[in-house]
């Protein structure tokens, strides 16, 4: 073989296992499939399929140890669950309430984390699994007590296939993480690029509000990277791939924080260079960085050396060259009055250019950075390269982290009694209509009940036109392929491709599972009869999810989001007093501005997520729906003016203007901490304090002191940064004023986020 053909083969196997989960369900269910043949037992292929299946959606990311550690701890909960249900088969009563318990227990024990909630979840699927075979061996004569017994065995292979493959594929879920966090940081940038368009009259709420979204996506990755990172590292110095793969992850949270600032009002800064080309080359810089972003998830794909095109560097000599002529031409003297007048206007806020070019020169090299092969972020001179383990630490850590969910007001308590009374329900329609091969329409209530109102009526829908087209397919497959074996094959095709998509498309991976069930059935008797069941119970399952989502203990966004807005207000005051601690003692990385840092987005995230939920939700529960998402616009808007702060960090030495600044930014921690207490409902109406009212009036005095001095220019740019953020804070008190008041009237119309994503 060539040494082209064999790069070109281990390119496509490494691309390959990047997609790891559908693989290794193709190897577990391809291999028990062969085995089912090569011993001429086809009718215990269904138990072991499922058993694989429910150990398949047990999986978490996770190194080799940790993989092993809840391999064990999932079959020891599938082992109680299979059992459980043997013995219980034929109890009605015993066993609907065993199951209703069950579903209470195992989703409440999620608080402790994603591993768990992973691990419960498909205990309860494997023990409706279960009794799907108890039912089938019932009506088909087979001792049921076999049946547990498969289920484990195809759950254990997966098990055994998953162990294997992490330990010899450690850093491939890295990996993939950081190639989709790259990704989605570029479209991120590029999108943040559009915002510097010199145009009037640009709804820029809009797109504001299209920026928080996408955030959403950005953090959501961002927390993923850095947990799979954590799991391979924990409190060891990591080595080799893992250590690069840490550094440039630490440099996606600097260009993340870098992207999301904002130095002033970008309304002001297209009316102010409408005859300019300085914003066009503001923006041509951004979106060659976000070029750069996904140029480095490429690279990282195919581990090979990031090597900038280098586009980026002449683009920002350029912007300083047009900065140059501007500073030139606004220190110029005109006898025309309005021209006069226009150049004003663009002196005053040049500085903010001046603050936003540094800005993208100094992210320019947080991306050159990620060409150190070895250390990316030491290369930059990070000395605190620590992460945080979120995961609990004791066995009573786990059991606090349940407790505090333990209460009505949860989102997840809600959601662990509505799944339990559902299936109850769903248990007493299954009696009362077909008791044989009727457990079909719990299964369908389990996957189709969510935590949210808006995931639930989308998952409906989808389930109901998944299972019609995978009835449909599967009708005419079995008409023209009547073979077993080949029967079969479609049987893996179809388990493989559930998992390909049960993430992004679930209309299609529902339709691939309805169709590796009607092939594996046929292996065994008729699937035909089941066809028109199968359809009656999906919808019945469907309708009883979707009405207690509906009725029992509804979780509306719409009557909680005030405490997700009261957290985000809660975590930018953190995040601004961990800024300006870094503007007295100089900027560094460390564990605790980056948890600020972090948390402070999470926040933002969450609220963002929120409110997208809330307009999916019916009118009668959102009567401010408006005010929540305009808040939520303001909200984000303050997040990327204490970025810039942040970005920025440097000690200011003018010791009498500096206190000034900082006695004003101290102020906004403070009044922001006041306007969470108002979002809790203690304090509806939010004045001014007299040492806020001084402060702001120091910071406003301070605007007619600066000078073109060096230190001046810091001094200007954090004034101008802290104005920003009171101004912001006006306008979130004012929104959260009417927001907590029924009887306050509407602001001015604003956009559908759903719009504003595309």
């Amino acid at each position: 073989m060539s040494n082209s053909s064999f790069h070109a083969l281990r390119q496509h196997w490494r691309a390959l296992a990047a997609r790891a989960q559908p693989l290794r369900v193709l190897l577990a269910l391809g291999s028990l499939m062969a085995a089912c043949w090569l011993t001429e037992r086809q009718d215990v292929m269904i138990p072991l399929f499922l058993g694989a299946i429910a150990s398949a959606l047990a999986e978490t990311d996770d190194s080799w140890r940790g993989r092993f550690r809840a391999q064990v701890v999932t079959l020891a909960c599938f082992v109680a669950a299979a059992y459980s249900v043997e013995f219980l088969f034929d109890w009605p009563p015993l066993f609907i309430s065993a199951l209703a318990l069950t579903a209470f227990v195992l989703t409440m024990l999620g608080a402790v984390g994603a591993r768990y909630k992973a691990i419960a979840y498909a205990t309860l699927i494997l023990a409706l699994y279960a009794t799907l075979a108890a039912d089938n061996a019932l009506s088909s004569g087979v001792p049921h007590d076999r049946e547990p017994l498969l289920l484990l065995a195809g759950a254990t292979w997966y098990g055994v296939l998953s162990v294997a493959w992490c330990a010899m594929f450690p850093a491939q879920p890295v990996q993939a993480m950081l190639v989709r966090l790259f990704t989605v940081l570029g479209d991120y940038v590029q999108f943040k690029a559009s915002l510097f368009e010199p145009l009037r009259d640009v709804n820029i709420e809009h797109k504001r509000l299209a920026l928080a979204q996408l955030n959403a996506t950005v953090v959501t990755e961002l927390n993923n990277a850095k947990e799979s990172i954590f799991r391979r590292i924990g409190a060891r110095a990591p080595t080799g791939r893992i250590a690069r793969y840490r550094g440039l992850y630490l440099i996606a949270q600097d260009v993340h924080e870098r992207a999301s600032s904002s130095h002033d009002d970008y309304n002001a800064l297209a009316d102010a260079f409408f005859h300019s080309d300085l914003l066009y080359r503001c923006q041509r810089v951004l979106g060659l960085q976000g070029r750069a972003c996904q140029q480095l998830g490429q690279s990282i794909a195919r581990r090979q050396p990031f090597v900038s095109d280098g586009y980026s560097v002449q683009a920002l000599a350029e912007l300083r060259n047009a900065l140059e002529h501007a500073r030139a031409e606004a220190d110029a003297h005109s006898p025309d009055a309005a021209k006069s007048e226009d150049r004003a206007a663009r002196a005053a806020l040049l500085p903010s250019v001046e603050a936003l070019a540094r800005n993208l020169a100094q992210l320019d090299g947080q991306l050159a950075g990620a060409s150190h092969t070895a250390h990316p972020a030491a290369g930059l001179g990070r000395t605190d390269m620590s992460l945080l383990d979120r995961s609990p630490r004791s066995w009573r850590d786990a059991a606090e982290r349940v407790q505090r969910q333990f209460t009505p007001r949860a989102p997840l308590f809600r959601h662990a009694m509505r799944l339990a009374i559902a299936l109850t329900v769903g248990y007493g329609v299954m009696r009362a209509i077909h008791p044989a091969q009727g457990y079909w329409i719990l299964l369908t209530t389990l996957f189709v009940c969510q935590q949210s109102y808006s995931d639930t009526v989308a998952r409906m829908g989808q389930r109901i036109a998944g299972t019609v087209i995978g009835v449909v397919v599967g009708w005419a497959l079995l008409d023209l392929f009547p073979q077993p074996l080949l029967q079969s094959m479609i049987a893996v095709a179809a388990g493989v491709l559930f998992f390909a998509t049960r993430t992004t498309r679930y209309l299609v991976a529902t339709a691939a599972m309805t169709l590796l069930v009607l092939m594996c059935f046929n292996q065994v008797g008729d699937s035909e009869v089941l066809i028109v069941p199968r359809l009656l119970d999906t919808a019945i399952g469907s309708i009883i999810a979707g009405l207690a989502v509906l009725f029992v203990l509804p979780h509306w966004q719409g009557r909680r989001i005030h405490e997700l807005a009261a957290l985000a207000m809660r975590h930018h005051a953190g995040y601004l007093r961990q800024i300006v601690e870094q503007y007295r003692s100089g900027a560094r990385d460390d564990l605790d501005y980056r948890l600020a840092r972090r948390n402070a987005h999470n926040s933002d995230a969450a609220l963002s997520t929120a409110v997208s939920e809330m307009f999916r939700e019916p009118n009668f529960v959102r009567p401010r729906a408006g005010v929540a998402l305009r808040f939520l616009i303001q909200s984000h808007t303050m997040l990327s003016y204490l970025s810039a702060l942040g970005a920025h960090r440097e000690v200011l030495r003018d010791v009498p203007r500096a206190v000034v600044l900082r006695e004003a930014a101290e102020q906004a921690a403070l009044a922001l901490e006041r306007l969470t207490e108002g979002l809790g409902g203690s304090n509806l109406y939010w004045n001014e304090t007299p040492a806020a009212l001084a402060a702001r009036a120091a910071l406003n005095a301070l605007a007619e002191d600066i000078t073109e001095g060096a230190d001046d220019a810091q001094v200007r740019l954090v004034r101008t940064q802290l104005a920003l953020i009171w101004l912001q804070l006006d306008a979130l008190r004012s929104h959260a004023a009417k927001w907590m008041d029924p009887d306050a009237p509407e602001a001015t119309p604003v956009p559908n986020p759903a719009a504003a994503a595309t």
